[in-house]
């Protein structure tokens, strides 16, 4: 559907379409960069005349409120994790490889990982509202989820490394996406040496002053049995309005005597949730399950026969991540969505 809504449609890019005849010549990861080249050459997309700062704002509802999420779209230097650069959550394999394919072909970096900083940096904060109370952004779009995106240019930052250089960045979305960095970055190293591979796009959100909001990813098991436990409810609705991080509250829906039965239970220990449940009750099963953001389509799987039991978390805060990080350890893979996000294609780094 993507696909048919523009040719030029940045899905062309980052998501291509297997064709029969594909091989190790032609494949979704030429057509990329072919599609990429010319792109360039007709002008579909503009450079700007020098490096450039892009704040960025995200404007939503969110739980009955008004929020909005703002930071920076720039270039950061890689390094390996546990520095100043840390992840939260576990990475697989197979999207590895495939997005590590398209990164040698088209050489650039597609969408920008996103990141948060501890904060607060006032200094970030005041910036950001002098840009958005000036100029017209360049680029404003309101997505298919209400959200409003704007996006506009900063020549001029000579004092934002300095305000962000003390910082640890914590990945919120594109654990994937970084690894692959790293791996291309030494491939590079090992043929060119230092390049514009050493570094990559961020978009850079001061946690301590923006609070973004970190919606669940929940679990849906295909195979297998795991004992429903806790209290029945009436259906997913209560369920999820049952939820709360701070009591380590999660829901789960089964198919028990041909009924769809919702449950609510709560676990020993501390938050995030997501982390007690893969420790007390889904030890063992991870190959079987399946990650799913909207809760839903999770109670279909379950309803339909497609899956066993469905398993439903509340939101979290940053400061739980950051609480599990600091232990030294990390969330289970797919364990939190980062909403909104900026839009993909609204910024693209090339490496020429």
């Amino acid at each position: 559907m993507l696909h048919a809504l523009s040719p030029y449609n940045v899905v062309r890019l980052i998501l291509g379409r297997d064709e029969p005849r594909d091989d190790e010549t032609h494949n979704e990861y030429t057509r990329a960069s072919d599609r990429f080249r010319a792109w360039r050459e007709e002008a579909v997309m503009i450079p700007t005349k020098q490096p450039a700062w892009f704040p960025y704002e995200m404007r939503f509802r969110f739980q009955g409120e008004q929020r909005r999420v703002r930071g920076l779209i720039c270039e950061v230097e890689l390094e390996p994790w546990g520095g100043s650069i840390v992840p939260h959550e576990r990475t697989m394999t197979a999207p590895v490889q495939d997005r590590l394919a398209l990164l040698r072909r088209v050489r650039a970096n597609l969408s920008p990982v996103y990141a948060l900083s501890r904060g607060p940096r006032r200094e970030l904060a005041d910036l950001l509202d002098d840009v958005v109370s000036g100029p017209e952004p360049v680029a404003a779009v309101s997505d298919e989820d209400g959200v409003d995106h704007r996006m506009w240019v900063l020549d001029d930052g000579p004092d934002i490394p300095g305000w962000l250089a003390p910082e640890q960045l914590l990945i919120a979305d594109g654990h994937h996406r970084y690894t692959v960095a790293l791996a291309f970055r030494d491939e590079m190293r090992a043929e060119h040496g230092p390049g514009p591979w050493d570094r990559m796009m961020m978009f850079v959100v001061d946690a301590g002053t923006e609070d973004p909001p970190v919606l669940p990813i929940h679990r849906v098991l295909l195979q297998g049995d795991v004992a429903p436990d806790g209290r029945r409810v009436h259906d997913l609705a209560e369920v999820l309005s049952s939820l709360r991080d701070d009591d380590l509250g999660y829901g789960t829906v089964t198919l028990e005597d041909d009924r769809v039965i919702h449950r609510v239970s709560e676990l020993r220990g501390e938050p995030p949730t997501v982390c007690e449940l893969h420790e007390q009750v889904l030890a063992g099963v991870d190959a079987n399950l399946r990650f799913v953001p909207d809760a839903v389509a999770a109670e279909e799987a379950v309803r339909s026969g497609q899956a066993r039991a469905s398993f439903f978390l509340p939101p979290t805060r940053v400061e739980r991540i950051r609480g599990v990080i600091d232990r030294h350890g990390r969330l289970p893979q797919k364990s939190t969505y980062f909403w909104p996000k900026p839009r993909t294609g609204f910024v693209i780094r090339p490496f020429e």
